[in-house]
């Protein structure tokens, strides 16, 4: 069995990064990626189509093609929210984006690969899971027409503050993360993780909407944020209107892009936990 793996790896390779190629070149076509963030979906698609199966390279196109698919939802309507919430980041993902929503997915991949665990496969799960609800909070949640509250002091706070959410922007999360999970279901999830359907589902939801509390939380508590000098705006953004922007709260080493990477984290962690808990 090893050896047939082993003699498919040159086909897998090959096919994986011919398929991730076209898919990456189709969505900076679409301006859905920047140049680095393509060449960074090249390279992190063909990992996950060479060293892993349906799962794990399946999970990544549902994550993918549905965070394309909002982004891009009433986007002239978004663009406008997008500008008045000053975000660090917008619509088109760079590399620093795409890996720290599929990075720690890819070590998992890795490993997995290697150790076929079901706890690394649940953390996995987990992991996009989180991301998925992140994005769908992001990109639905912007549309809400309820002032988000502080996920910390529960206090209402201006569109676009980090740790500022909306109960749109919850649901939507939620159900980002489900989808993972029906789809993980549907793509062999069941047993690579070991858990029935209906638990591995719920694991997903679960798991998913403690990694977007979580993002929100760090969001709120530790992510820098800076004070426009031109037009007083509190922003993610290092640079607005065109001139440097003052540090106004939080590190400024935590960056939107490190909290997505922390925050799927806490939720890998705990996927893997319910697995090894179902065990004892």
């Amino acid at each position: 069995m090893l050896d047939e793996f082993a003699a498919s790896m040159p086909l897998r390779w090959a096919a994986g990064f011919a398929g991730s190629g076209l898919i990456a070149w189709i969505a900076w076509r679409k301006q859905a990626l920047s140049a680095s963030g393509a060449w960074s979906a090249v390279v992190m698609g063909a990992v996950y189509f060479a060293l892993g199966g349906p799962l794990w390279y399946g999970l990544l196109l549902v994550f993918f093609a549905t965070s394309v698919f909002w982004s891009r939802w009433k986007r002239h309507i978004r663009a406008k929210r997008e500008a008045e919430r000053h975000y660090a980041k917008t619509g088109r993902r760079d590399a620093g984006q795409v890996w720290a929503n599929g990075g720690i997915g890819l070590a998992l991949c890795a490993a997995h690969a290697v150790w076929p665990e079901p706890a690394l496969a649940a953390a996995f799960i987990g992991v996009m899971a989180s991301v998925n609800a992140d994005t769908w909070a992001t990109e639905i949640g912007a549309l809400s027409r309820t002032q988000p509250r502080s996920v910390l002091t529960g206090r209402a706070v201006p569109a676009g503050t980090s740790g500022g959410v909306t109960p749109l922007g919850t649901f939507a999360a939620l159900s980002g993360a489900a989808l993972i999970g029906v789809s993980a279901a549907l793509l062999g999830g069941v047993e690579a993780s070991g858990l029935p359907a209906a638990a591995l589902i719920v694991m997903a939801a679960v798991a998913g909407l403690a990694g977007a509390m979580a993002d929100s939380l760090l969001g709120a508590w530790l992510q820098a944020m800076y004070r426009c000098l031109t037009c007083g705006a509190l922003t993610e953004r290092e640079v607005h209107c065109g001139e440097p922007a003052l540090h106004a709260q939080g590190r400024r080493w935590m960056t939107n892009d490190l909290v997505n990477l922390i925050s799927s984290l806490v939720a890998g962690a705990l996927a893997a936990l319910a697995v090894l808990l179902s065990k004892i």
